[in-house]
């Protein structure tokens, strides 16, 4: 269930945020049969332990009903992310704004028609990609696919979603190793205890210059508003 907007990617995100697969250099190709609707996924030496990562099955709820593999929060402390007082492993205000304008000047599916969730990545508030989906998963999975297709790592940047901060979209961000998560929606209580343990900044709420830091505070760097007349 996607627009099918960048499919090899969203293959490629889906394969790293379920743990399929350990390096983008074990796929051997990702070809999309829009006749059949379906992907064939070439890997050089087959998966790992495969029966045993696809054994349990979680569906998700959403735009679109997922499926997610294995034990996320049983993996939860393997992720390592970098320490709150790493300079480029934070966020300003003035970058928290100009983040939220970037995603306001961006022509979208959502603003002409709706019914779609967008993420982005950034570098503080430089744009780096933007991907519109029926279901924010999707839209996260191709973001994933993206940076590992493209060697981004992800210590430095910041995600942002119109979708609301489950445990599950935490758990990704923070898979792809990005400290930091701004969402136009709100979150849920598994999304709040997840961040919390992993050490992540969470926004919710954020649209303009009004949002809400419900964890993660010593990674941003508040500022003081301007006088207004």
């Amino acid at each position: 269930m996607t627009l099918g907007a960048a499919p090899e990617l969203l293959v490629l995100g889906y394969l790293r945020n379920q743990r399929l697969v350990d390096s983008v250099a074990d796929l051997d190709s990702i070809t999309v049969d829009w006749d059949v609707n379906a992907a064939a996924v070439k890997t050089r030496a087959g998966i790992e332990r495969f029966d045993e990562k696809t054994a349990k099955r979680v569906v998700t709820t959403g735009c679109g009903q997922g499926t997610v593999f294995g034990d996320l929060m049983g993996d939860l402390d393997s992720i390592r992310l970098p320490a709150a007082d790493e300079p480029s492993a934070r966020l300003s205000q003035a970058a928290l704004y100009g983040l939220l304008d970037a995603v306001r000047r961006q022509e979208s599916t959502y603003k002409s028609a709706g019914s779609v969730h967008g993420c982005a990545l950034f570098r503080q508030d430089e744009l780096l990609t933007f991907v519109e989906d029926v279901g924010r998963h999707n839209a996260i999975d191709t973001i994933a696919g993206w940076m590992w297709l493209n060697g981004v790592e992800g210590a430095d940047k910041t995600f942002y979603t119109t979708g609301r901060l489950t445990s599950e979209m935490v758990i990704k961000s923070a898979q792809m190793g990005v400290p930091i998560i701004v969402s136009r929606s709100g979150i849920t209580q598994m999304g709040y205890e997840v961040a919390v343990r992993l050490g992540l900044a969470l926004f919710g709420r954020a649209t303009n210059r009004h949002f809400i830091c419900y964890c993660g505070f010593d990674r941003f760097d508040a500022e003081p508003e301007p006088p207004r007349n």
